[in-house]
């Protein structure tokens, strides 16, 4: 979906065409509004106990020897933490291979368009200190680890694929993201809660009405958010950070100890949160060209007025360590916490799980052109910072894993 001409207009005309299913989307909702009420209750009483997240052993994970009972809050919850994927001292080697490549290549130096990416520009907290480099050598070296290879291939085995195979999970498209470093004391880079992959998408664009075909039927229990059918024929609205992949998690590779207070990721931890999204916003209270408030181009912003169920859900992840790994699903609410009250740096790479599949395979192409120029990559604004970087990674840096999920070399 390269646009859509007139937003509420398709906004309009999708609610017309629900307006048949009209007592059963309020019947729906206000079944779905009482389990969240529960799942409140439940996620204040984890959080209590510090229980919310499940925490996993990188050991255990690559053995393959996860209990059912961890699988399964896993699959509620939405969220997980994988420790020790890296050795600690892997990690911090990392983080300053990462602060010299900028310091030394001029990036704090150089002039920056603010006008080139606002996807964050409508939520309530600022901009986050997200830097805009995407070849570094850390960065090429984490995505094509053998250890990052065997925890996406068992976090990709939590979900149901098609049958006819156009995805196989097993084979990663590596899509290229950014870091974040974040100095203790800023008050200035929260992130408020939102989903990415797409806003009024998820309403009106065909590929995801067919992934929520259940939800917007009124049979919102029949939805299952791990199915992966017709994930890969979603068609996001090209704009700025707008992700164009098919990814079965965000995640990211923490390259400094942090924890609550630290300025770090706050989420949601709830996979059903996503259908109160969608249903809330068919209600008959809310306008009818509006999703309250989703925005073209922008991430889905999560609110106190149309969402405060969730809001009272936002749960900062516990204390991680350098090496450990933390995944979300892909309509999992997330967030930054507005303030970093802790005393050193927070740093990690963004990481996540993109599996082969035609969708991905498209965007594999215009990534590979803009790696090998250093440009930024096709999904975020074009900065291209690292066009002209001494110590950029290029094709000579990677493995013959790493060019099979670039997209150079084929898989067996």
């Amino acid at each position: 979906m390269a646009k859509l001409a007139n937003p509420k207009a398709a906004i309009v005309a999708l609610k017309q065409s629900l307006a048949p299913r009209r007592e059963a989307l309020q019947a729906a909702f206000t079944d779905v509004a009482a389990a969240m009420a529960e799942d409140a209750v439940e996620i204040a009483d984890a959080r209590a106990d510090g229980t919310v997240v499940p925490v996993l052993d990188y050991a255990d994970v690559a053995a393959r020897r996860v209990g059912a009972a961890e699988v399964a809050l896993i699959k509620r919850r939405g969220v997980a933490i994988v420790r020790g994927v890296f050795a600690a001292e892997q990690a911090r080697a990392w983080d300053a291979e990462l602060e010299d490549y900028v310091t030394r290549n001029g990036y704090f130096d150089a002039e920056k368009d603010p006008e080139l990416d606002k996807y964050f520009s409508s939520l309530q907290a600022g901009k986050p200190q997200i830097f805009g480099i995407y070849w570094s050598q850390p960065q090429v070296a984490a995505r094509q680890s053998p250890e990052l290879a065997a925890t996406r291939a068992w976090l990709n085995g939590l979900w149901t694929w098609p049958a006819d195979g156009h995805i196989v999970p097993n084979h990663e498209c590596s899509y290229a993201d950014r870091v974040r470093m974040r100095e203790a004391g800023d008050n200035t880079i929260g992130l408020a809660p939102h989903v990415d992959g797409g806003s009024v998408e998820r309403w009106v664009d065909k590929g995801y009405q067919r992934v929520f075909a259940d939800v917007f039927a009124g049979d919102w229990q029949a939805y299952d958010p791990w199915v992966a059918a017709h994930r890969d024929e979603a068609e996001e609205v090209e704009s700025p950070a707008v992700c164009r992949a098919f990814r079965t998690f965000q995640g990211w590779t923490a390259l400094s100890a942090q924890g609550p207070g630290d300025g770090t990721l706050q989420v949601v931890p709830n996979t059903r949160a996503m259908v109160y999204m969608l249903l809330r916003a068919v209600m008959d209270d809310v306008a009818e060209d509006d999703l309250c408030g989703a925005t073209i181009g922008r991430s889905l912003g999560v609110t106190d007025r149309w969402h405060k169920p969730l809001m009272d859900m936002v749960t900062t992840i516990p204390k991680v360590a350098p090496g450990d790994t933390v995944w979300w699903h892909p309509d999992v609410v997330h967030g930054v916490e507005a303030e970093h009250t802790g005393t050193t740096r927070s740093d990690v790479m963004y990481i996540g799980s993109a599996p082969d599949c035609a969708k991905n395979r498209h965007y594999l192409q215009m990534q590979l052109e803009k790696f090998l120029a250093g440009k930024s990559a096709p999904d975020f604004a074009a900065e291209d910072f690292e066009v002209a970087y001494e110590g950029r990674a290029t094709a000579d840096d990677l493995s013959d894993l790493g060019r099979k999920q670039m997209g150079l070399d084929r898989w067996d």
